[in-house]
């Protein structure tokens, strides 16, 4: 048989800044997190021979020389791309990946340097809750985006929610303007990933769930439940449900159960209520808080635990990282159906997805906030704090169900580790509705 010619790997002008990707920080998010796993995944996986950047600052190009570098085994090299420069040289690519879903500004910049054609430019959501955002995407009906543009949603639930953002922009400006605006823009679904290779069970990580768990008094026949995330009632997951459901799970089975909350605290007046609320709502249950900024804490704590739980309340998850790393790990998952979690755990396969519901639409307009607070930037952030807040303590994860899933995977450790096995092997590439990978890149096509 002949040997086909494969074509040469895609390859991208990544736009960089630093808080993109960086990790080491005291306000640490999800998206940081992505950032530094898709640079990480784009370096070693695209098999391109050279790595191109765009950005604000000569620093900032710097930036992104020192992490590829720090990287890449094959020491290839960073080329700097001038802001305007896209489609007008020819080894550089065309497309142009921006960490965001706002292409507005990218394709007006486009259209002032030459034809729309010269090259793509590609963004992906993170979260898609707040007005900024909201209205950035609404500003791609009447920006010069083209249909070889896209926004790259990573859940299905995204990809609806922007689909019925953009209708009701179109239908907006329809009734205004005449005629029907509609996105020319593409909506690809590609989830997030992680390095699978980092939650191998090695005799390293090993050691390490025998330190952790002997450090933190967790016996052989204890279970040790994760939470990992930033710990934020308002603004990730309300502890209450989680709360409940393990001391249920703990009266049934009599089980020893240590919760493993991994993360940060925005203040201390929530870590105040979340230390007093694990011992008001769980008090069977050993409370144990841990720094998920601290790296090695970040790299190990999967390890000591056997499961894994999520139940997250809140509008801004929009694909859930955590869960896929839990699932790497080998270790069964409870999350709430919500969001990117309905995606990703299989319930019954590799974990359970607990029933959540939220008011439906135009429900609570007695607790809507004031327009007027958006002039300010102060009250524009504690606006959208409140408005988060409201709508998960409106939102209802069924604590039973969730007490039920706790006490399955508690009582047999058969269970655990079969569902824990199934979600090790579809995190590496098994066959899904949504399969899950290491991370890699996947480019719209350009014109």
């Amino acid at each position: 048989m002949a040997r086909r010619d494969r074509s040469p790997p895609e390859n991208a002008v990544i736009f960089h800044h630093p808080d993109a990707v960086e990790t080491d920080r005291e306000m640490l998010m999800g998206r940081h997190a992505a950032g530094e796993g898709f640079l990480k995944g784009f370096v070693e996986h695209s098999a391109v021979d050279k790595f191109f950047c765009q950005s604000l600052e000569d620093d900032h190009a710097k930036d992104f020389a020192r992490r590829v570098n720090a990287i890449d085994a094959d020491n290839r090299e960073c080329v700097a791309v001038s802001l305007g420069a896209m489609g007008s040289l020819d080894e550089v690519p065309d497309i142009l990946w921006i960490p965001g879903p706002s292409l507005g500004i990218y394709a007006w910049r486009r259209r002032l340097n030459g034809p729309a054609r010269n090259y793509s430019i590609c963004g992906l959501n993170h979260t898609i809750a707040s007005d900024t955002v909201m209205d950035g995407l609404g500003e791609l009906l009447t920006a010069p985006v083209q249909p070889w543009d896209a926004v790259i949603c990573t859940s299905q639930a995204v990809k609806t929610a922007i689909k019925r953002l953009l209708d009701n922009w179109g239908d907006y400006l329809g009734r205004k303007a005449g005629g029907r605006l509609k996105a020319e823009f593409q909506l690809p679904v590609i989830p997030l990933g992680v390095d699978c290779r980092r939650f191998d069970l090695t005799e390293a990580a090993q050691a390490s769930r025998f330190t952790i768990r002997r450090g933190l008094g967790i016996e052989d026949d204890d279970v040790a439940v994760l939470f990992f995330g930033r710990l934020s009632f308002h603004a990730k997951a309300h502890p209450l449900p989680m709360y409940q459901a393990l001391e249920a799970a703990a009266q049934r089975t009599g089980k020893r159960i240590h919760l493993l909350q991994t993360g940060w605290f925005a203040n201390e007046g929530i870590e105040r209520e979340f230390r007093a609320g694990v011992h008001q709502f769980a008090p069977s249950v050993n409370g144990i808080f841990l720094d998920g900024r601290d790296p090695s804490v970040r790299a190990n704590v999967w390890f000591a635990a056997d499961i894994f739980t999520s139940l997250s309340d809140n509008i801004q998850e929009s694909f859930g990282l955590t869960p896929i790393e839990a699932m790497a790990a080998g270790l069964p998952s409870v999350v709430s159906d919500w969001n990117g979690y309905k995606d990703t755990v299989r319930h019954g396969e590799d974990g359970f997805r607990v029933p959540t519901w939220m008011p439906l639409a135009e429900s609570g307009t007695d607790l809507s906030l004031s327009l007027e607070s958006s002039m300010v930037t102060a009250t524009k952030d504690r606006a959208y704090n409140h408005y988060c807040g409201i709508v998960s303590q409106s939102t209802a994860v069924d604590v039973g169900v969730a007490a039920d899933a706790f006490t399955a995977l508690i009582g047999d450790p058969e269970l655990r580790r079969k569902m824990g096995e199934a979600a090790k092997r579809i995190s590496i590439g098994g066959s899904s509705s949504m399969p899950i990978r290491t991370c890699g890149g996947s480019w719209p096509m350009s014109a």
